[in-house]
């Protein structure tokens, strides 16, 4: 008997659980899910593994760079300021790598939460849902469900806020080895020492403005959730 599909509901208790299909007999879409699953997981691997890279290419540089602002007293405290902005430059470059990899890693949880997990247990319920729903919708139009500024968040507490805030206080023990104030040691060229540190400090707070306070009341639950593949959730 032909089944009329324009009366499919996704969120019908026998379709969102058909997991349990699984423990019982080979059905067609547990069949395709499966290598879809193998599929997603190799790109989640991929763009994983981008990811580790801009880390370690922003630790390596900014790494070359301390290096030689200590190489020789005559190198200006000024290339400390460059690490930064290099720094910031890699930040950004990672929170939109981290927003792309958050489609892949997105699919793969929804995948394990709602059908493996189910085919293990199936007297367990999914944890979603609609999740059949959803995760048509993203293959129907993939589009990139994290917001950057929470992409940039995330970064920012897991890795680039700790290695900024060393650089900063690396550039202030230099200057406090300078000759004279703070102040004055803090100048560039022509750029008073008190706007430079203005600057930076201004530019400091700005960051952990953005690692925390947008998210003060949910900003663990967030990393909880990163760590499972779940940031794609409204919290």
């Amino acid at each position: 008997m032909t089944r009329d599909w324009d009366e499919f509901d996704p969120e019908a208790p026998g379709e969102r659980a058909v997991g349990r299909e699984m423990v019982d007999e080979s059905t067609g879409l547990g069949s395709v899910l499966a290598h879809t699953y193998r599929g997603e997981v190799d790109r989640e691997t991929s763009w994983r593994a981008r990811l580790d890279s801009t880390t370690n290419w922003a630790v390596t540089v900014i790494a070359g760079i301390l290096a030689y602002a200590f190489s020789s007293d005559r190198v200006s405290h000024a290339i400390l300021l460059v690490a930064m902005l290099i720094g910031v430059v890699f930040l950004v470059i990672e929170a939109r790598r981290f927003q792309r990899y958050d489609v892949w890693r997105s699919r793969v949880r929804s995948i394990q939460e709602n059908l493996l997990a189910t085919a293990l247990d199936p007297s367990q319920d999914v944890e979603q849902r609609d999740w059949r729903r959803e995760l048509s919708e993203s293959y129907r139009a993939p589009r990139m469900q994290l917001p950057f500024s929470r992409a940039l968040s995330h970064r920012l507490r897991r890795v680039y806020l700790p290695l900024l805030v060393a650089l900063g206080v690396v550039w202030l023990l230099r200057l406090r080895g300078a000759s004279g104030s703070l102040v004055d040691a803090a100048g560039v060229f022509d750029v008073p020492g008190v706007v430079v540190l203005a600057v930076v400090g201004t530019g400091f707070l700005g960051l952990a403005a953005l690692a925390f306070v947008p998210d003060a009341a949910v900003a663990s639950e967030v990393d909880e959730a990163g760590d499972r593949g779940m940031l794609d959730r409204k919290q």
